[in-house]
């Protein structure tokens, strides 16, 4: 799965969560714009919303520590990224 589809199931229900709402596939796929049927024929996008399910159930705060840990993985998958596009630069303006 790529990462910006899981970022935005993260923060979906993150936000649903902060809001008082509760995480459903259909309240998470209005949220993002990705279909329903997206989300039921993906298990790890099915298993993330349940687990922020059962935190908010819970009235746990994971789903601010699970948010933080989303953006943590952004900001590793930019800087990735960057460092990946430096080494072609860096190649080419070598040779």
């Amino acid at each position: 799965m790529t990462s910006p589809t899981l970022n935005k199931i993260e923060r979906a229900c993150a936000d649903l969560t902060r809001n008082g709402r509760p995480i459903t596939i259909s309240a998470v796929a209005e949220h993002t714009g990705i279909s329903r049927s997206t989300i039921y024929r993906n298990p790890e996008l099915r298993t993330v919303i349940e687990h922020h399910r059962e935190d908010a159930a819970d009235g746990s705060i994971t789903a601010i520590t699970d948010e933080l840990a989303t953006l943590r993985q952004a900001v590793q998958t930019l800087a990735d990224t960057v460092r990946h596009h430096d080494a072609q630069i860096r190649r080419l303006t070598r040779g």
